[in-house]
């Protein structure tokens, strides 16, 4: 455990940025997961949950918890099965 003042601040604020980032992984996933069982299902809301992915995929990249390029890949991913599907 740090000593100095400002050390200790740092300790409490990565924790709660951590946790806010854990946060917003864990709902991307969800959304992507929830798009390929859509598609694979052949579900009438297909279109609106791969919408819905590729948002949550554009707010990640945009507060720096994903790399450009792994959203542009993971977009692309998700344009290809929707397309595939159909």
């Amino acid at each position: 455990m740090p000593n100095i003042k400002s050390a200790k601040k740092r300790v409490k604020v990565i924790a709660t940025k951590t946790a806010q980032n854990k946060e917003i992984k864990s709902a991307l996933k969800t959304a992507i997961k929830k798009a390929y069982i859509a598609i694979e299902n052949n579900a009438d809301n297909k279109n609106d949950a791969v919408k819905f992915a590729v948002k949550k995929i554009d707010q990640a990249t945009a507060k720096g918890i994903l790399h450009k390029n792994k959203a542009a890949r993971s977009k692309s991913n998700l344009a290809k099965r929707l397309n595939a599907s159909a």
